[in-house]
């Protein structure tokens, strides 16, 4: 315990006091429930998708073949063909070229005298295939024939190359024309690094492309869809919004590789892959294989908001590459078509079937609208030049779609030169919502729980957009999601949730990272081939969002809003669906503190309450896959007396407390 506190003090964190068992006075906390300050938007906590870390192709995107269409810079890459025989040009990499410029690659496969297993190509999927016992596997490929006369023998096998699941494709004698041919066959064993390999059988040549592999149980079962333990990862925090498609891959190393929502809809053999940023930007983390197949694309993303109730937040590239990479910009008088693009997004996601975009969004499934209300300009632009771009986009947007509200960039920083340039501009111009990022280590989220305190009320509202706390330093691979981290940023929360009527909405980020292909840490949940894992900040995230509340209401100690003082942070908020109050209390300190809490302003409570604690006085502990989240809530019913009730806070501790009214 003592190792603790000095790790504590170390970090920053104020300690009441250095003596973990000392007897301390109780704590008298006051919640006016009848004084409301603010409503607290339906979007106060969401979540921030950005394709990092293998978050989409080898992530919620539920295909398991990698480099599928051979439109990698390698056209092999993920692929190994296997022979008992070379001969040269039996596997050939064709290019169609301006016959289809999404797509243009194939492979030409001639097979000669070819028996089962003498000819194959084997797929290592992304960082292996995690394969579950007894269920189907959804195998299609596009193909056309040459010469007739080969039989694709299609293969799930285990890491020791055992055949775990298999089945037969026979082509249609007479595809000289391109066809899909697709079949579905159940693995016999569960591995969680598995390959899939297809061998060809008899004489022919034979083309192929589009080469894919789903499992049966994808989210709401849909064909070619998202990886359904992940996805309800997410509808369980109940999110009040969903951000995507990121991030920094909105802009783009340069401007050829930013993110086009256009390229991202329709048939999926026509989406044109790009290369993903994030494959080359950090040197100590290489992907060479990390590109965007855009399977997930906006139309996907805007399903999955309304799959898990949360208002749908696109953000677009605002004519500007990454600043840190190379900081292209599109000429002002160039621009129009990047304004073209959020004018049409718009009409996609709200026009009338009869609209052009509309029109393209029912003829993809869903004739009625998303109901679109926001959309972001730039991810994480800054200086003058964002700002001048910025303004024709929201007058052209403002004269077309006067509701849609504004989310703008203010950044990379909470604080400094970059920032209060952004700032004080984007006040001026009466911006809708100002997009602030934090990464900061732990002290700088319990430093800064009074943030909010003095914002003007009346001007333009804040989106937490980006926020995590950094267990080491930013941009560090020892950066780790502890309950150190966690504990911190649940009483950064506070603040914003005593502030809603500043902060309208707040996200953590990244959200997704595979354990074994993950470009950036910390991260909210964490997955592998087979399983999810959601973190300890996960379970801070959750906590606030599914006990989110509709209206703020004062919690005090000692007539102060509780926001360190004996490293203790607070806030409350009444629920008028539920009639509930609902608290949210953190002690930050090594000692357990006691406290008294007295509801004013109620005429009858219930009698009881309810506590979901989250607490470990190991604060490097972490959530680990394959295992049961060590830092999970503990529920508890508290007794309450009269308009009084007792509360014991854990060292290290998050507690949310729900009082029946």
């Amino acid at each position: 315990m003592k190792k603790q506190l000095l790790k504590l003090a170390a970090c920053g964190l104020l300690l009441a006091s250095v003596n973990a068992y000392a007897q301390t006075p109780t704590k008298t906390f006051v919640v006016k429930a009848g004084e409301v300050k603010a409503p607290i938007q339906s979007t106060m906590w969401g979540v921030f998708f950005e394709d990092i870390n293998f978050g989409a192709d080898g992530g919620i995107y539920a295909e398991l073949v990698k480099n599928r269409s051979f439109e990698f810079s390698k056209p092999m890459m993920g692929w190994t063909i296997q022979r008992k025989e070379f001969k040269e040009g039996d596997v050939l990499v064709l290019n169609r070229q301006q016959t289809n410029t999404a797509n243009p690659r194939f492979i030409r496969v001639t097979a000669t005298n070819a028996e089962k297993g003498s000819l194959s190509l084997t797929n290592e999927g992304f960082r292996g295939i995690g394969i579950k016992k007894d269920l189907r596997y959804d195998f299609s490929v596009m193909y056309r024939q040459q010469t007739p006369g080969v039989k694709l023998n299609v293969e799930l096998i285990n890491a020791k190359g055992d055949v775990i699941g298999s089945t037969v494709v026979n082509p249609e004698a007479s595809a000289s024309d391109w066809k899909k041919a697709t079949v579905s066959f159940l693995a016999t064993a569960t591995e969680p690094n598995g390959k899939f390999r297809i061998s060809f059988e008899g004489n022919g040549v034979i083309d192929l492309d589009m080469i894919s592999l789903f499992p049966e149980d994808t989210w709401k079962g849909r064909p070619g869809g998202m990886r359904a333990d992940m996805i309800q990862m997410l509808a369980d925090m109940k999110p009040g919004f969903i951000r995507f498609p990121g991030g920094c891959i909105v802009e783009g190393f340069d401007l050829s590789q930013r993110y086009q929502w256009k390229k991202t809809i329709g048939p999926v053999e026509e989406r044109q892959l790009s290369i993903n940023r994030w494959n080359f930007e950090f040197a100590h983390r290489p992907a060479p294989d990390y590109f965007q197949t855009f399977g997930l694309g906006f139309f996907e993303y805007f399903q999955l908001a309304e799959d898990i109730g949360a208002e749908p937040l696109p953000i677009l590239n605002c004519g500007m590459s990454c600043q840190f990479n190379t900081a292209e910009v599109v000429p002002l008088d160039q621009l129009g078509p990047y304004v073209q693009d959020a004018l049409d997004l718009i009409e996609f996601a709200n026009g009338d079937v009869n609209s052009t975009w509309g029109k393209k969004r029912a003829e993809l499934g869903h004739p009625a609208p998303f109901n679109l209300k926001m959309l972001g300009v730039g991810n994480e632009n800054w200086g003058p030049q964002y700002v001048e771009r910025l303004k024709i986009f929201t007058k052209a947007i403002k004269e077309k779609y006067p509701d849609i509200k504004i989310v703008n960039s203010s950044g990379t920083d909470p604080n400094g030169d970059r920032f209060d340039y952004l700032n004080t501009s984007l006040r001026s111009m009466k911006a809708d919502i100002i997009d602030e990022h934090y990464y900061r280590r732990p002290e700088w989220f319990l430093q800064n729980a009074k943030r909010y305190d003095q914002y003007d009320r009346n001007g333009s509202k804040v989106f937490a957009g980006e926020y995590a706390a950094q267990s080491d330093k930013t941009v560090s691979v020892n950066n780790r999601n502890n309950w150190l981290t966690a504990l911190s940023e649940a009483a950064f929360m506070t603040g914003l949730e005593r502030n809603a009527d500043v902060v309208f909405m707040a996200s953590y980020a990244p959200l997704f990272a595979h354990a074994e292909g993950w470009q950036w840490t910390p991260d909210l949940i964490w997955v592998d081939n087979l399983n999810v894992i959601g973190s300890a900040n996960y379970q801070v995230q959750k906590l606030y969002s599914i006990n989110k509340g509709t209206h703020v209401v004062p919690m005090l100690l000692k007539n102060e809003a509780i926001a360190g003082q004996d490293s203790l942070y607070a806030s409350a908020s009444l629920d008028k669906n539920t009639n509930d109050i609902i608290l949210k209390v953190v002690n930050a300190s090594g000692k357990e503190q006691q406290s008294e809490i007295t509801l004013e302003g109620v005429k009858k409570l219930a009698g009881k309450a309810t506590l979901y604690q989250l607490s470990s006085e190991e604060l490097d502990k972490v959530n680990t896959l394959g295992n049961p989240p060590s830092i999970a809530p503990v529920e508890k019913q508290l007794s309450l007396k009269g308009k009084k009730m007792k509360l014991s806070l854990a060292p290290y501790s998050f507690s949310v407390v729900r009082v029946k009214m």
